[in-house]
């Protein structure tokens, strides 16, 4: 990863700070885009420590608020000449609907439509790389949307279910990145996504879930797998010479998974390409 440039969303903690000391610690030039940018220098200085390298660097970026996304992309365009590798990590689950800046519903607006803003802000720089890879967490969970994307209720408005709304964010990861990988086949850039598994990090420890899902969510921390452990695919992914060439895969422990029927579906990869697109140019954002 030597001379790389590498940007990992949502990396002030859990996974994705874990993911960067590493791809830091293969002498990647390494990018933390959070939304805080003060728990990002924190986490910048931990990166830096553990990885012994001091091209760490933090950009402000908040998922839920396309204009944030667009600025910045923005700055990670005008500091960095190439780009290399983008992860995109950052997600949450909320117990109650809330909305983005831009009026989306929360789960779909940060884990699916401000991924896919900031990929697509990007994806011209990562052309220019020898070989550029998108990294995209998704989850098991996704095998939970049994009736696949509802075109008809996509952001919860005549009913929402927290762990239906996560479920069918995570079934749009793997959309977005079937989608990616067919319009990228006959480039240099990759597109993968990763379930990092069951992990112990700060996910929905920070205000989004409340009553028995937050309950839940503490009961079940003893069991589930390090941060450290659940970064080890992305970091796979985004860096193994095994997966040069490879594209539109869904991997759980670096191995190929088994992602739903409708995960598997172009045609629905498609329709929810031409949504999302529709979704961000209607609040007045320019698409490349």
């Amino acid at each position: 990863m030597q001379g790389k440039v590498v940007v990992v969303t949502g990396s002030n903690s859990g996974i994705g700070r874990e993911t960067a000391k590493a791809l830091a610690s293969m002498g990647a030039t390494t990018v933390l885009a959070c939304r805080s940018p003060e728990k990002a220098e924190t986490a910048a200085a931990d990166v830096r420590s553990a990885s012994g390298s001091d091209d760490v660097h933090v950009v402000p970026l908040d998922l839920a608020d396309l204009s944030s996304v667009e600025a910045g992309a923005a700055e990670v365009l005008s500091r960095w000449d190439r780009l290399d590798v983008l992860v995109n990590n950052a997600g949450g689950i909320w117990s109650g609907r809330q909305v983005t800046a831009q009026g989306f519903e929360q789960t779909l607006g940060v884990n699916h439509v401000g991924p896919f803003f900031l990929t697509a802000l990007l994806l011209d720089r990562m052309r220019e790389a020898e070989s550029g890879r998108i990294v995209n967490l998704s989850s098991v969970g996704h095998h939970v949307a049994l009736t696949g994307m509802n075109w008809n209720d996509l952001q919860g408005e005549r009913r929402y279910s927290a762990f239906g709304a996560y479920a069918q964010s995570k079934l749009a990861n793997l959309l977005f990145t079937r989608g990616l990988a067919l319009r990228l086949a006959d480039t240099n850039v990759t597109a993968n996504a990763a379930h990092p598994g069951p992990v112990r990090s700060g996910f929905g420890l920070d205000g989004d879930m409340s009553g028995i899902m937050a309950w839940g969510n503490l009961l079940i921390r003893p069991f589930e797998i390090s941060a450290t452990a659940g970064a080890v695919t992305p970091v796979y992914l985004a860096s193994s010479p095994d997966m040069a060439g490879k594209t539109g895969g869904y991997y759980v422990h670096c191995r190929p998974g088994h992602p739903s029927r409708h995960a598997r579906s172009d045609a629905d990869a498609h329709r929810l390409w031409e949504v999302t697109e529709k979704m961000i140019t209607e609040r007045g954002f320019i698409l490349p």
